[in-house]
């Protein structure tokens, strides 16, 4: 992780707080599937943000058009221990950065969002209006604006000991939302196909960028299960396949799991499941197989081989 430090465009990236120890990966897999330099100002770690540094917006929208850990990237316009500091920070920060986003022609919205308290509708705006120094000459649109400015305020992780004050205060610009809503569109609550250990729709979707699946990749599960990783695999682009041991689970007629289901609906299947979420075209199909009996030839390459035990990125130069 390359810590640097200069004045050029700075990002902040605010994370959902969910499989924390996953950020990082998350983030610099999709940074070297689109061959993204990021610069850290700060590390990534256990708090919700990380300010970096990137070559363009347009890297910003690579990154969040991947990234699962992420709910949005904002380009930071000021950041600060206390309010004296953030405002400081702003009036700092270059007119022709910011002045493009202030013109009438575009509407604008401004969200106050905070880290473990939550402020009352009084709090957030005298927040707001603690902005009107800012020359903004659009109007105010809260359903779909032009543009729309973030404060975020950081009052630490202890929801126990919460101070009066935040610990880190950022203002900026919304660029982009990450993928959060994939995890939504991907729930086992609504799969059409579950086994025991389906696993859920977040970590197989970090697992998928992990293993750096990209449109036209060749990925292979050897404990396929009911495809919850091919699932994600496939939603990235990828062509997927896998094997297992158990036939029942492969042909799906093995027990029901959600409650009350006594026999399984006709045509589960992980083909089912591919179906439902329109990506029959990237599955190439499952086999019942002992993974300790070798099947394939050892000329038979895949780009990626994603299990919820390990995954395997093959090298290059092995391909």
């Amino acid at each position: 992780m390359k810590m640097e430090s200069s004045d050029k465009v700075k990002y902040v990236l605010w994370f959902a707080q969910e499989h924390v120890n996953f950020r990082a990966a998350d983030i610099e897999s999709v940074a070297s599937i689109f061959n993204i330099e990021v610069n850290y100002h700060t590390e990534i770690s256990d708090v919700p943000y990380c300010i970096v540094e990137l070559p363009s917006e347009k890297e910003a929208h690579l990154l969040a058009s991947r990234c699962i850990s992420l709910r949005s990237v904002l380009e930071l316009w000021g950041h600060g221990k206390t309010n004296e500091e953030l405002h400081n920070s702003i009036q700092q920060t270059p007119k022709d950065r910011m002045y493009p986003h202030f013109v009438s022609e575009k509407s604008f919205r401004l969200t106050v969002e905070t880290f473990c308290k939550s402020l009352s509708m009084k709090e957030k705006v005298e927040r707001i209006e603690s902005f009107s120094y800012l020359p903004i000459e659009g109007n105010v649109n809260l359903k779909d604006p032009d543009v729309t400015f973030y404060l975020l305020e950081y009052f630490g992780q202890d929801s126990n000991n919460i101070p009066e004050q935040p610990y880190e205060l950022f203002f900026g610009r919304w660029v982009a939302d990450g993928q959060r809503s994939l995890i939504q569109k991907l729930s086992l609550k609504t799969r059409h196909f579950l086994g025991n250990t389906s696993m859920d729709a977040q970590l197989s979707l970090l697992m998928a960028n992990q293993a750096k699946i990209v449109p036209g990749s060749l990925v292979y599960d050897p404990f396929v299960g009911s495809g919850s990783l091919l699932v994600s695999a496939a939603q990235f682009g990828g062509y997927v396949s896998g094997a297992d041991i158990d036939f029942l689970m492969i042909h799906g007629k093995s027990r029901p799991v959600r409650p009350n289901q006594k026999v399984r609906e006709k045509g589960e299947s992980i083909k089912s499941n591919m179906q439902q979420y329109n990506l029959s075209s990237k599955y190439v199909g499952v086999l019942v197989a002992d993974f300790a009996r070798p099947l394939w030839r050892p000329d038979v390459r895949f780009d990626a081989i994603l299990t919820d035990r390990k995954f395997f990125k093959i090298p290059q130069n092995e391909l």
